[in-house]
């Protein structure tokens, strides 16, 4: 009996270790002096930015930090979210806006890509946004939306057509939980409906003219498909072919127990990133609740993946996008160092943990109380 209590108190230590290190990394990137909401992406830039706010409040959510703040700090960090949305209901970062524009019907990045990051951060707030989506008119049309998706890349781009329907969806489905529009609610049920019968291989489980054989391509059909499963499960959408989909998945871990197959180090395939680590490991924890099929498979793919999502933790208490390579998450002022944390690796590979935490039972992280936010797109577990 006193073994069994030493242990649980020794994994509670653990937890306790890995939570305050990482929140002190995030409050390092605090803007001293700044107003509520004001962080930096990591030590080596200068300027605050929307997504590295955004970085703060997701992470800070999953561990339950965000209760600290009085009621005026947390609607001044709303207000300073809410002050950056535009007519058009987009927000826009002032610092990387010029470098990430929204042209036309394009959804991969720039301000449709970091309004999502923005609604699940107000949302972990307690906050909405302010003003309503004018897309929902134009995609609440089905012949201008299977137009849209129509003329998406479906072939070797694939992954980043994965970004732009999951920027769009998850935009409508706000739209439709927290500003109560039904035509958002039709257009995204009239999307997974298209998915369900479109670029899918019923061998596979996955999307995509490519050839998943080979790792790499592999990785990118996972990749985009982990996008569009984040908006089946909110909805509680049924997966097609979900038990192929995992047979898929699972084949994406490589021998250091990550997911990467050099799509975003080629030169060190399986040091993994913190995208391809989180687009096989969500999906996974996942479908273990949603099917009996391999689910001791997928614990053990889980187990193995834990230990390696941890290596990627600095001794800053910040986690990086990989190990031994610097980083640009596509601007100057999202910048990491080589093996220095950053905020956007850190929110990510911190969210890999916490769905870690709802698989493996005979860890910590398990008996850690998770904080997911109830919003879609990222940072959900269980959608009400």
């Amino acid at each position: 009996m006193k073994l069994l209590i030493a242990k649980v108190i020794d994994m509670g230590l653990q937890m306790d270790k890995l939570r305050k290190e990482t929140l002190a990394f995030v409050e390092t990137n605090r803007v001293l002096g700044g107003e509520m909401g004001e962080y930096r992406y990591s030590s080596v830039v200068t300027l605050p930015t929307l997504y590295s706010s955004t970085y703060a409040v997701m992470t800070r959510s999953l561990y339950n930090d965000l209760d600290v703040l009085t009621s005026a700090e947390r609607q001044a960090w709303i207000d300073y979210f809410n002050r950056y949305q535009d007519d058009d209901g987009l927000f826009r970062d002032p610092v990387i806006f010029n470098q990430y524009s929204y042209k036309g019907d394009y959804f991969g990045n720039g301000r449709p890509h970091l309004t999502c990051h923005i609604l699940t951060a107000l949302t972990c707030l307690k906050g909405v946004a302010k003003k309503s989506f004018a897309l929902v008119k134009k995609f609440s049309s089905r012949k201008n939306l299977e137009s849209w998706l129509e003329s998406r890349d479906w072939g070797k781009r694939v992954a980043s057509t994965g970004n732009e329907i999951m920027n769009l969806g998850t935009i409508l489905q706000y739209a439709r939980d927290f500003q109560n529009d039904a035509r958002a609610g039709s257009a995204v049920e009239f999307l997974l409906n298209w998915l369900d019968t479109h670029y899918i291989h019923s061998d596979t489980g996955v999307w995509g003219d490519i050839d998943i054989v080979e790792p790499q391509q592999r990785s990118h059909a996972v990749q985009a498909a982990y996008h569009w499963w984040a908006l089946y499960f909110y909805d509680h959408h049924p997966i097609p072919y979900v038990e192929r989909a995992i047979d898929t998945l699972l084949a994406t871990q490589n021998q250091e127990g990550g997911f990467g197959w050099g799509v975003h180090n080629s030169s060190e395939p399986y040091k993994s990133s913190a995208c391809e680590d989180i687009d096989s490991i969500d999906p996974l924890a996942r479908m273990s609740f949603y099917t009996d099929y391999r689910r001791e498979d997928i614990k053990q793919s889980l187990e193995k993946a834990l230990g390696w999502v941890k290596q990627n933790q600095m001794p800053d208490g910040g986690f990086v996008f990989m190990l031994d390579k610097a980083y640009q998450y596509g601007h100057p002022e999202l910048n990491g160092e080589k093996n220095a944390g950053a905020m956007f690796p850190t929110w990510f590979r911190t969210l890999c943990l916490a769905y870690l935490g709802k698989t493996i039972t005979n860890n910590p992280i398990w008996s850690f109380p998770w904080h997911f936010c109830n919003c879609p797109g990222y940072q959900f577990w269980e959608h009400e």
